[in-house]
């Protein structure tokens, strides 16, 4: 079995020790030389490529049996040029690459964009409310349509990513003390980093395609989960000003009913400890 990971960073290189820790032959992609020392430890192979190189990407996927998309994008990063020019290069790849059987994506649950607090599933329309949520359905779109028969694409629509070295009080300590605007009664949906290398390597097993919601079963409003991390991490709490707008674009909680379902078992059904 030969997997390639399309960018590994934070969750790319802990799947990659997991599936080369099974036997599986990884090749791992970074976009900077200065990583693949790192990279070395965790796979058989490293590659720099980036993913609008068409060459480059055609050269990744012969012989591959697997393909995660795991790429991501800072802060000041061009959506469009880092997700959706690399779902477009890989589907143009793909006439090259007869022995891949399966895509993995891992996208957002942003893309359902604002439901006002509602339950969605994964047949709910996605009507993202932001640029960077419609180049991400888009990307979804473009993968999703070069399933066929030989080959299935699972996209992972991921909720807030926490676990080593993301810790919610790291995510949350300049929160405090200070004032943000709204109520905080947005929900809050997230995930652990193993629940993703997890339901990752179940995808891989058990051939998944389609649409599946990859988050946790808890899901508190803004306002309860940070004034449970202020309060278990001995933190200043958190003051909420009601006469300004909320800063998030979107509130939704995300049914995982269909992952398990599909018999995949949350090793984090719920915050421990904060």
């Amino acid at each position: 079995m030969r997997a390639a990971i399309l960018g590994c960073g934070y969750v790319g290189k802990a799947v990659a020790q997991l599936w080369s820790s099974q036997g599986i032959s990884v090749t791992a992609t970074t976009t900077s030389r200065d990583r693949m020392d790192d990279l070395r430890q965790v796979a058989a192979a490293v590659q720099v490529v980036n993913g609008s190189d068409a060459e480059g990407i055609a050269t990744l996927l012969q012989g591959q049996d697997t393909l995660l998309i795991c790429v991501g994008a800072g802060r000041q990063a061009n959506y469009e040029e880092v997700y959706l020019n690399t779902a477009k290069t890989v589907v143009q790849s793909l006439e090259q690459a007869p022995s891949l059987k399966q895509i993995i994506f891992t996208s957002t649950y942003s893309v359902y964009g604002n439901y006002e607090g509602a339950w969605v599933r994964e047949d709910d329309p996605a009507k993202p409310a932001t640029d960077n949520g419609r180049t991400m359905a888009e990307t979804e779109k473009t993968l999703l349509q070069a399933a066929t028969p030989e080959r299935n694409v699972c996209i992972f629509r991921l909720g807030g990513i926490y676990g080593p070295g993301r810790e919610l009080a790291k995510i949350y300590s300049r929160a405090a003390g200070q004032t943000r605007p709204g109520t905080g009664h947005e929900a809050s949906n997230w995930v652990h980093l193993e629940d993703i290398v997890g339901a990752i390597a179940f995808a891989q097993t058990h051939s998944l395609s389609g649409l599946y919601n990859l988050v946790q079963d808890e899901i508190p409003t803004v306002r309860e989960l940070i004034d449970r991390v202020c309060t278990a991490n001995h933190l200043d709490p958190v003051q909420w000003d009601p006469s300004q707008p909320s800063a998030r674009p979107y509130n939704v909680r995300v049914s995982n009913q269909k992952l398990k379902a599909a018999g995949y078992e949350f090793c984090h059904p719920r915050f421990e400890g904060i």
